[in-house]
């Protein structure tokens, strides 16, 4: 693979070195292909590295609330989840799959508020994702200009329609697994403003036992132009989710098709309730006429109420900060720079308690009481301070991008049940713990020809361990010896466009390096059974290669007005090396073995069809392939490809928009999964499971579904 990134390159400085004029800028061109396009190449020459966005035409492909199904037709993407509608997990180059709960070492935002909190984590399940118009994902470690994490980013965001004048929109769906799905939204703008506010609902039994959710969402999003150079903006979310877990099952039973849920899980009604509010206020404001301002504001809370196989826990988790970035721009001659600079600044305070269960089948909820309790309360910060400059020769449309930043990570946990007395014979868990300041830098250079973009990038991430991870439970003592991953990430891309800006096209070749690998390992002869710590295990080497195509065809006079078809794929050859675990005094090296949930291959299909009269079909075919689960590469998962397709009408009626559909997802009826627990999280049993064998996924629906909705919308 390195060979390849290394010819790519050569072949890439050559055109730059040939191509002595640029042949019309980007922002010149109109672009005749895809509605996401523009915006996609804006990105990748703005982040120096492989960029992809999907539109709001591509989010409505299927439900938008089932975004692991979107997102995961992106080359180098994969989403899983724990349950319908939550537990998401993004997996990004083959980073990130390592975790049982949420997400950790990719961060995301809506609307330029982190998602990601002080302590590095991410959860999804209180997104109203029905809410969300744009989405972009940036591939591999992005670390100078996002912070820690070293899988990269997502960025969702909520548009403002400028469309001048006042409309009302009611969407509702029903179907399978007696799902519910309602938004009623209501739009207001002029030339100078923009504010919408919706509420979502969102209710199913779902497709497993004790599998059934409920979402509210209440949300107000808004742009006031204050001036020609001055723009408001401010966001703010009420959400409920409640999430019920059905529980892993066993491998047996997952490929003969049978899904009973796990008692463990079910006996207790297992589930995740969460009441989260979010609030926001960003303002864009040029301060000279070379120097501008993009400053936000933001605040989150969290109470969540959680019952799992194994424990009981309350969680409130309110998480302030800020993210300011100043933009310098300055021309001479034939020379243009640009100077980003700023910092994204997190706090939260947190308290969390946890009751732990026996098991008992009779007395599902009976806890092993205080003496198997904890309570802790958390003050977490994190801080990142960046600077990128992009310096481009005008003549030649070539860029050098250079960047680097500073992040700092530190924790004080206080052990609220420690008070003398309280718990006879309890020992004190507080602790803090300061990594070092890390520091990531990016370089890049980037060359336009004609309508291509040529991208050579070298970047690096860094990760820091949570809180949890920090400290040692069974020893009682601070886990001094962990360090923060890092990763280095060698990346050469292209983003082009032909047959009349009709075809676009990306290529990604990468290489990515991770050192200081974060895994989980089995305490030996805990008291405790199943109790881990967290431990540097070594390092990983992966290596890809991605390729995506898409062409619109455009027709004035013929029944068919526009069809679309798109190809995505993935390739990956991910391995350990210089990877060690230590169990029970027993070292086991895992060198040369494939990285567990890394397939080989993934790619995306898909065919849209839209005719004059108003009806449109869309075809998506996903293929995920086969995985290992465990180090030593022994157990082997099927891969299997899902077939999804949507037909509807969509139409302009005077003041109307009506748009009707019918959605069919898994149309072959294929045996699929939505989870696998890997590495050292593999052969789980959970006391009253009723299984013999280990329980280590979450299936998916093996039989065909089908959806009905009804868009409206009308313009006052």
């Amino acid at each position: 693979m390195k060979k390849y990134i290394c010819i790519a390159a050569m072949l890439g400085c050559a055109i730059a070195h040939a191509q002595q004029v640029q042949e019309g800028s980007i922002d010149e061109v109109n672009i005749l292909g895809r509605k996401k396009i523009k915006q996609e190449r804006a990105e990748f020459k703005r982040h120096g590295q492989s960029v992809e966005t999907l539109s709001e035409e591509d989010l409505n492909r299927n439900n938008p609330a089932a975004i692991d199904q979107t997102l995961s037709t992106m080359p180098g993407l994969q989403v899983d989840k724990r349950t319908n509608f939550g537990g998401q997990r993004l997996v990004l180059r083959g980073y990130g799959n390592d975790q049982k709960f949420n997400n950790w070492g990719v961060k995301a935002y809506w609307n330029n508020m982190p998602l990601t909190n002080a302590e590095g984590v991410t959860v999804l399940d209180d997104v109203d994702f029905a809410y969300v118009t744009n989405v972009e994902v940036i591939k591999g470690p992005a670390a100078t200009m996002y912070g820690g994490g070293v899988g990269g980013a997502v960025r969702f965001y909520t548009r403002p329609d400028f469309t001048k004048g006042a409309s009302i929109s009611e969407n509702a769906m029903f179907g399978a697994f007696k799902t519910f799905q309602s938004r009623t939204q209501l739009n207001v703008a002029d030339e100078n403003y923009s504010v919408s506010a919706a509420y979502g609902h969102l209710e199913t039994d779902g497709y497993r036992p004790n599998g059934g959710g409920l979402k509210n969402f209440f949300n107000v999003n808004g742009t006031v132009k204050l001036g020609k150079k001055d723009q408001l903006s401010f966001f703010a979310s009420q959400a409920y989710s409640y999430e019920h877990t059905s529980g892993q099952i066993s491998y047996d039973d997952y490929y003969a098709g049978i899904d009973n849920g796990n008692p463990a899980y079910i006996r207790k009604n297992s589930g995740t309730k969460i009441k989260s509010t979010r609030v926001g206020l960003s303002n864009m404001v040029s301060l000279t006429s070379n120097l501008r301002n993009y400053t936000t504001l933001f605040y989150y809370n969290a109470n969540t109420e959680s019952v799992s196989a194994g424990a009981y826990g309350v969680t409130s988790s309110p998480n302030v900060g800020l993210r300011s970035t100043f933009t310098l721009k300055n021309e001479f001659k034939d020379f243009e720079n640009r100077l980003d600079f700023g910092a994204e600044i997190q706090n939260s305070v947190s308290t969390t308690s946890s009751y732990r269960f026996t098991g008992s089948e009779t007395e599902p909820l009976q806890t092993t009481g205080m003496s198997g309790a904890s309570y802790f309360k958390y003050n977490n910060n994190q801080s990142t301070y960046f600077v990128i400059d992009y310096l481009t020769y005008k003549p030649w449309g070539l860029t050098l991008l250079a960047g680097i930043s500073a992040n700092r990570t530190n924790y004080d946990r206080t052990d609220l049940y420690a008070l003398p007395g309280l718990i006879a014979g309890r020992k004190d868990q507080s602790f803090n713990k300061k990594y070092d300041m890390a520091y990531t830098p990016h370089f890049a250079l980037q060359k336009e020809w004609k309508h291509q973009i040529f991208n050579l990038s070298y970047s690096e991430g860094y990760n820091s361990p949570t809180a949890a991870s920090s400290f040692i439970t069974a020893t009682n003592m601070t886990n001094d010896d962990l360090k923060p991953e890092r990763a280095r990430m060698f990346d050469f891309s292209v983003h082009g466009l032909l047959l009349n800006t009709k075809l676009d096209y990306r290529i990604s070749a990468f290489r990515i390096d991770y050192s200081d690998k974060l895994t989980q390992l089995v305490i030996p002869n805990s008291p405790i059974p199943g109790q881990t710590y967290w431990a540097n295990t070594g390092s990983q080497k992966n290596t890809g290669l991605e390729f995506s195509i898409g062409y619109q065809y455009r027709s004035e006079n013929s029944f068919i007005e526009r069809v679309v078809p798109f190809v995505n794929l993935s390739y990956y050859d991910a391995k350990y090396k210089s990877f060690t675990t230590i169990v029970g005094g027993k070292e086991d090296s895992y060198n040369h073995q494939n990285v567990v949930g890394v397939p080989r291959n993934k790619y995306a299909l898909g065919l849209d069809i839209y005719t004059k009269q108003g009806f449109y079909l869309l075809n998506t075919y996903n293929y995920l392939g086969q995985v290992y689960t465990n180090f030593n590469n022994k157990n082997l998962v099927k891969g299997f490809g899902l077939l999804n397709a949507k037909l509807g009408y969509k139409k302009t009626f005077g003041k109307f928009d009506v748009d009707l559909y019918v959605m069919g997802n898994n149309l072959t009826n294929q045996i699929n999964y939505t989870f696998l627990f890997l590495g050292n999280n593999i052969n789980d049993s959970d006391k009253g499971s009723n299984y013999s064998v280990p329980t280590d996924l979450n299936p998916g629906p093996n039989k065909s579904y089908f959806f009905y909705g009804a868009n409206l919308k009308y313009r006052f």
